[in-house]
C-alpha cells in the first residue's frame, strides 16, 4: 500500500493536469503604473470596479470586463495617498496580487509592464519579452541557503506556443526596488544572465508560486540600462508597444487551455 503522502501527491498531480486542459476562463493582469494600465483598459473595454473587492482604505484599483470568451481583471496598486505617485515596487505588487488571487481566483496571472533592457543582451526600445524566469537583484543575504532565498529565483509558466506564434523575445527577468542599478545590483544581474529589469515581477512570482497560480511575465523595454537616455518619443512608443503586446497575448489565450500555451 502506498503511503498517504504518495496518494495525496498523485491526486494533486491529477488535478493540475486536468486544470491545464480546461479552457482558460479568468485572467488577472497585474500592472504597476496607471500610464501602463489605462491604454490596456481602454483597448479591452474594461470598466473600473466601484464596489471594490479589496479591503476598505487601500488605494488598489481593479478594472473588469469580458473580452471575447475571457473574464478579464486588471489591477494596479493605485496612487500613494500622501504623495500622489504610483505605488511602484515589490511590496505594493505583492499585496495587490495576493488580495486579487484570494478574491478573484484567476486561472492565469499576466504581470505586464515596461522594463529596462540591456543592449549587450540584444534588447532594443519597444522589444516585448516573455520572461523564462525571474529573480531579485537587490536582496543580498550572504549566508548559505539564505543567499538562494534572497535571490528568489522562480520559473515562469512555460508558453512555447505563445512565444512562437507572437514572435516574442524570451529572456531572464531581474527585479529590484530601485530604478537605478548599484554596482552590486548590476553584478547580480550579470551573474543571473538577466536581459530585462523591472520593479515588481519577482514579488508577483513569489505570491503566484505561494498560491499555485500559473504566471506569465510580459515586459516591453522602455529604456536601455547600458545605453543612451530614453527620449519622450521612445517612451510613448514603448507604452503603445505594451498595449499591443498585451492585446496580442490575450487574443492568443482566448479559447485555449494552459497546456496550449
Amino acid at each position: 500500500m502506498a503511503p498517504h503522502g504518495d496518494k495525496s501527491d498523485a491526486a494533486d498531480e491529477t488535478m493540475v493536469a486536468e486544470a491545464e486542459k480546461r479552457p482558460i476562463s479568468t485572467i488577472l493582469i497585474v500592472m504597476a503604473m496607471q500610464s501602463e494600465a489605462l491604454p490596456v483598459v481602454n483597448k479591452l473595454n474594461l470598466s473600473e470596479d466601484l464596489q471594490s473587492v479589496f479591503p476598505k482604505g487601500v488605494p488598489w484599483v481593479r478594472y473588469r470586463g469580458f473580452y471575447k470568451d475571457l473574464n478579464i481583471n486588471l489591477v494596479w496598486p493605485g496612487k500613494d495617498s500622501s504623495l500622489g505617485v504610483d505605488c511602484v515596487g515589490t511590496v505594493p505588487a505583492s499585496l495587490v496580487t495576493y488580495a486579487s488571487i484570494q478574491a478573484l481566483q484567476p486561472d492565469l496571472i499576466i504581470n505586464a509592464g515596461t522594463a529596462g533592457g540591456f543592449k549587450a543582451k540584444g534588447a532594443c526600445i519597444g522589444d516585448a519579452y516573455v520572461a523564462s524566469e525571474v529573480a531579485f537583484c537587490d536582496r543580498r543575504i550572504p549566508i548559505p541557503v539564505f543567499d538562494l532565498y534572497g535571490l528568489g529565483l522562480r520559473q515562469a509558466f512555460s508558453t512555447p506556443n505563445l512565444q512562437k506564434e507572437l514572435n516574442l523575445k524570451v529572456g531572464k527577468l531581474s527585479t529590484g526596488d530601485s530604478l537605478h542599478m548599484s554596482t552590486q545590483d548590476e553584478a547580480s544581474m550579470v551573474a543571473n544572465d538577466a536581459v530585462v529589469k523591472d520593479m515588481e515581477a519577482a514579488a508577483v512570482a513569489y505570491v503566484a508560486d505561494l498560491l499555485k497560480v500559473p504566471s506569465v511575465f510580459l515586459k516591453v523595454v522602455i529604456d536601455i540600462k547600458d545605453g543612451e537616455e530614453t527620449t519622450a518619443e521612445e517612451s510613448s512608443q514603448s507604452f503603445a508597444a505594451l498595449e499591443c503586446a498585451v492585446t496580442q497575448v490575450i487574443d492568443f489565450i482566448n479559447g485555449k487551455s494552459l497546456s496550449d500555451l
